[in-house]
């Protein structure tokens, strides 16, 4: 083996040069996805369906917020869930009224446009007005992949502070919607809804801000009044 690149050839011979190529990539990386990505929203206009991406930390309230907005619009509404392993999420939306397929990952920290084409084989939106694919938790990763939505929707909860938008900007400069979570929780800790909003608007010109508690219910209306107008617009 030569000691200087490790390679495994006996009596290899070359100069041991440290030399750096650089090679030029002139595909983009993300041509597969987007590719799928247009395929998706041909298929969800064709349809007449709203789409959200909706992102967050794990332990945000995603799920408990699909829940409340599962009891409202019942099967008018339909989720694919992306989490590593287990259905829980796509039982609890289920039990709430509403359909739902599970994409387990199996360690992936996002999906893609190829997974949610694959779920929506398994998934009848027959009826249904608002699809929501409630991504991997993770504020880094998902923020990358257009899957074929109409609206990158972000959640950001009170318990996780309010310097987290500065420190994942890819995805708080990519959302149409805000929504600051467990707002019910205010009076006991140290997060500022201000500092929150204005350091997203430096990053991002266009977006709409819900403050809520999916847990009590509190300000869940503002966001269906919301979503129900962007609905309306698809007719």
């Amino acid at each position: 083996m030569c000691n200087d690149c490790g390679c495994l050839e006996p009596g290899h011979d070359h100069p041991h040069s440290h030399e750096t190529t650089t090679l030029a990539v002139h595909q983009d990386v993300l041509a597969k996805n987007n590719t799928f990505a247009e395929r998706n929203r041909g298929f969800f206009k064709a349809k007449g369906v709203f789409v959200v991406n909706l992102i967050s930390s794990p332990g945000s309230g995603k799920t408990a917020l699909l829940e409340a907005l599962a009891h409202h619009y019942g099967p008018a509404m339909a989720v694919i869930e992306g989490d590593i392993q287990t259905s829980r999420d796509a039982d609890r939306v289920i039990r709430s009224g509403s359909r739902a397929y599970q994409i387990e990952t199996l360690g992936a920290c996002h999906l893609d446009a190829h997974a949610v084409h694959h779920a929506l084989d398994h998934l009848d939106l027959s009826g249904c007005r608002l699809l929501i694919i409630e991504n991997v938790g993770n504020l880094v990763c998902p923020s990358a992949y257009d899957l074929g939505e109409h609206e990158k929707m972000a959640i950001l909860s009170l318990p996780e502070g309010d310097d987290k938008i500065l420190k994942y900007p890819a995805l708080f400069s990519r959302v149409g919607t805000l929504i600051i979570n467990k707002i019910d929780l205010q009076p006991y800790l140290d997060f500022s809804v201000d500092t929150a909003v204005s350091e997203c608007r430096s990053l991002n010109r266009s977006f709409e801000t819900f403050l809520l508690s999916a847990r009590t219910g509190e300000g869940v209306d503002s966001l269906i009044r919301h979503l129900d107008l962007r609905i309306q617009a698809l007719r």
